[in-house]
């Protein structure tokens, strides 16, 4: 009963872990896949303040996807904003642009 019990509660523990996002995963994906347009990098990242990136990434990211969707110098992304895959991905996203927000301190190291 016990070991039945411990392997239940590791197995709910490593799938709670999972679903968190990762500041490094969306540190790979806006490397991926937006500094091809936005090549300032860092200084892009810093331009908003956290409340202004929750903003722009509430509901899985859907008002950035609509911003890129809207403009025609965007439209090499346009397939990656309608898929979903960038859904998935957009919570990902959302902590790195926040973490690395223009009030939040901290500076990173895109490379």
């Amino acid at each position: 009963m016990n070991k039945i019990f411990l392997l239940f509660i590791a197995f709910f523990i490593l799938s709670i872990s999972s679903l968190d996002a990762a500041v490094y995963k969306g540190q790979k994906i806006f490397v991926k896949k937006c500094v091809k347009c936005h090549d300032e990098g860092q200084a892009f990242i810093a331009k908003k303040k956290i409340r202004q990136w929750n903003k722009i990434m509430k509901q899985k990211g859907k008002p950035l996807a609509d911003l890129h969707l809207r403009s025609s110098k965007a439209e090499n992304s346009w397939n990656y904003f309608e898929s979903k895959k960038y859904y998935r991905d957009s919570k990902h996203l959302k902590q790195f642009l926040v973490e690395y927000a223009k009030d939040s301190g901290n500076v990173p190291a895109c490379n």
